[in-house]
């Protein structure tokens, strides 16, 4: 187990993560420093619970956005794979119609030769 200290708002704090795991740990406390260092300029020094409530839901409602993208976008995927099923079902239509028109012509000219 790895011990990562993070700054978030000046304040340096001690964060255990998995081995391996520190610089992403690390990544993700500058994204909410950066965060909280946007709501301090908007908002002002608003108390160190205060504001991290308001980064987590700040998070919260970027995390949301994000998840009803990747919803719609699924939506939106599984329509095109069911209209691509569609139009494939119709071009085995088309072909096997193709094909009868094609033994019917084939059987005309055998029977015109034959003739």
């Amino acid at each position: 187990m790895a011990q990562v200290d993070v700054a978030i708002n000046g304040r340096t704090y001690q964060v255990n993560c998995d081995d391996g795991e520190e610089d992403h740990l690390r990544g993700l406390a500058d994204y909410v420093d950066r965060k909280v260092g946007e709501l301090v300029t908007s908002v002002g020094q608003v108390g160190e619970s205060r504001l991290m409530l308001m980064v987590a839901l700040v998070v919260a409602d970027e995390l949301a956005g994000t998840v009803d993208k990747l919803e719609t976008a699924e939506r939106e995927l599984a329509h095109v794979a069911e209209d691509k099923s569609v139009g494939l079902a119709a071009v085995d239509d088309t072909r096997i119609a193709f094909d009868a028109a094609t033994r019917r012509v084939e059987a005309i000219v055998a029977s015109v030769k034959s003739s």
